[in-house]
Formats: C-alpha cells, structure tokens, sequence
C-alpha cells in the first residue's frame, strides 16, 4: 500500500485528498494542513526515511536527468554550476541521490533547511545565493527544473525560467502553475557552452 494510503487510512482522511495537496510539498507542511496534532520534525524525518526503504524497487530516475548533470559538470569541471532544492527532508532526499548514484551538491536545500516550503520561493532564492558564491550574484539567470505546480510557482516566485516537466501533472497543470516550457522529460533538454566564455545556453529540443 503507498504511504499516503497508508497514512489516510490510519488517520481517516482520504488519500486522494492528502495527494491534492501534497506534491511538491514539505511534508511538515502537509501534516499542518491534515493531522496537526501529528506535525513535528521528527515525525515527518521518520516517516520519509521509510519511503527509499518500502518503495525504491518501484522508482526511477526521469529520463535525461543524470545525464543533463553528468553534462554540466563536464563542461564546467570543478565549478559546480547546480544544486537541488527540495521539499523532501535531508534522510529522504539523500537516499535518492545514493540510489540513484547522483553526487550530493554543494548546494542541497532540503526541507529543514528553509522555514517556508513550497510554494514559497525562499529555498530557490536561497540556493541561487548559495550558487552564486563570490560572484556577488553575478549569476542571476537561474532556470528551475520541475515537475509540481508548487514547486513551478516557487521557481517563479523567485525569478527564474521554470522548465516543467510532465510527469506527475497534466500539461495544463504545468502550465497554470506557469511554467515557461513544458517537456515530457529531460532527454529534451540540451546544454552547451557558449565558445569559451564562461556562459552555457540550455536548449529546449522539443516541448511536450
């Protein structure tokens, strides 16, 4: 049975009602909403770190995602150029990466590293700070890779180019949050760089 199932049936709540919510989210933020009495930390750490666990056998990557890091980090060797801002607490969210075999970045903003969630732009203005380094924020075009609307709204939230992707949510979902281009996954995604500057252009091959 999924977590959520599991939790909706063991707290009376409707799982489809805990997935409209949901995704996208700090999961803290969606004990607030549902089962208050249950909010803390250390609850919401427990619970995620069952989810790689119970789970793991039935995930995979999106298509395109390694691939599109392994490219970035080619073209700009030991300058880190992304990072990874998400709703999932640390225990969860490393898990992932150690499955999946992805390095953990420099720059990893995981839910107890912000006091407002999704879709709040604190984390993605965080990590572009973060980014951004001795460069004094010379670096301000971000672009935002996601795939839930709260997430899309926090990326734009926070002034960057959101990329959405159709994986959990319809196209028009994507594109009501108001992402600025929407792919089936990020085998469509291309990353040059510009000659020898220290510029790259990321390309949208193909829009879902």
């Amino acid at each position: 049975m999924p977590q959520h199932d599991r939790f909706g049936h063991e707290n009376n709540i409707p799982p489809e009602r805990i997935l409209a919510t949901s995704h996208g989210r700090r999961l803290i933020d969606t004990l607030l909403e549902h089962t208050p009495h249950l909010a803390s930390d250390t609850i919401a750490y427990e619970l995620e770190s069952r989810v790689p666990k119970e789970f793991g056998d039935r995930c995979k990557s999106i298509r395109g995602a390694i691939e599109l890091l392994q490219r970035l980090d080619k073209i700009f060797p030991g300058d880190r150029r992304w990072g990874i801002v998400t709703s999932g607490t640390y225990s969860l969210a490393s898990q992932w990466l150690d499955m999946f075999g992805v390095p953990t970045p420099e720059v990893f903003i995981t839910a107890e590293k912000v006091c407002r969630g999704k879709p709040d732009p604190e984390g993605y203005l965080l990590g572009r700070t973060l980014l951004s380094g001795d460069n004094g924020g010379a670096r301000k075009k971000t672009i935002v890779f996601e795939d839930a609307p709260a997430g899309i709204r926090a990326g734009k939230a926070a002034g960057a180019v959101v990329i959405g992707i159709v994986s959990t949510h319809s196209k028009g979902e994507v594109l009501d949050a108001g992402a600025d281009f929407v792919v089936t996954d990020l085998g469509d995604i291309e990353v040059v760089r510009e000659g020898d500057s220290d510029e790259f252009v990321i390309r949208v091959l193909q829009e879902a």
